[in-house]
């Protein structure tokens, strides 16, 4: 936690990366998440969405403003998995290095291999995985790490629709059973509407956050949850946030 109990606090974050041409990637930006609390950071591509998640991740330092978080596990778009480790000796390598003793490591990855489309897999070399299976181990290694927040970065992207729907329903039942803070980049407006409790809109290049919508949907979140006339007129909104058509009304 920050040092005012947030998940995640940034305040006035700029980033401008130097070269022959500078590319302006944030201006300003403003955000948070509480403790528990799910948010969702919208924006078209290039906007700066994975360049603040790096910075939450310590891994780049913002120009201008602050931004703190507490204890963090970050899932980059690539899956960056090991390529001399198999597929449980990835699962649980995060968690190994924030010390959690060995055998309770793989014993917990064992019991979740199933619910990503694992099961029977221990013994595979990444090289041996789909697009789709090494994104959800990538995902699998990050939730066993032993951490408060977890920053991801379109970790459904490389799957199909139909597996996508299902580790959705599946982050929202791990989350409801094992409560964390989530900082969650996507492209999907349904995907950010299902999972979340906050929705953040960014602008194009410099980034900034153009809009903040509060999803006061029910939980669980399914295929049903879809056809509700405030799905649809929240997703409306966004939709007209991220394609500039009209500025949506303020909360």
């Amino acid at each position: 936690m920050t040092p005012d109990g947030r998940a995640v606090d940034v305040r006035g974050v700029s980033l401008t990366f130097a070269g022959r041409t500078p590319v302006h990637a944030l201006d300003g930006v403003d955000l948070e998440v509480g403790r528990g609390e799910f948010a969702a950071l919208l924006g078209p591509s290039g906007c700066g969405k994975s360049t603040l998640l790096r910075i939450l991740a310590g891994l780049l330092r913002p120009g201008a403003g602050e931004a703190s978080a507490g204890s963090v596990a970050y899932m980059p778009q690539r899956d960056l998995l090991l390529p001399w480790r198999r597929v449980l000796g990835n699962a649980v390598f995060a968690a190994e290095l924030a010390g959690v003793p060995r055998a309770e490591a793989r014993a917990r990855a064992h019991a979740l291999l199933p619910q990503f489309g694992l099961d029977g897999f221990e013994r595979a070399w990444p090289a041996e995985l789909s697009g789709g299976m090494r994104q959800r181990l990538a995902l699998l290694r990050t939730f066993l790490a032993p951490r408060e927040t977890l920053l991801l970065d379109e970790p459904f992207g490389a799957l199909d629709a139909i597996t996508r729907r299902e580790m959705q329903r599946w982050l929202q039942r791990v989350l409801a059973a094992e409560p964390r803070s989530v900082l969650l980049v996507t492209h999907d407006v349904e995907e950010a509407l299902t999972l979340a409790d906050t929705v953040y809109v960014m602008s194009p290049r410099p980034g900034r956050i153009v809009t903040r919508v509060t999803v006061d949907l029910p939980r669980p979140r399914d295929a049903s949850t879809l056809v509700t006339p405030r799905f649809v007129a929240l997703k409306a909104r966004l939709l007209a946030a991220l394609e500039g058509t009209g500025r949506p009304p303020s909360e």
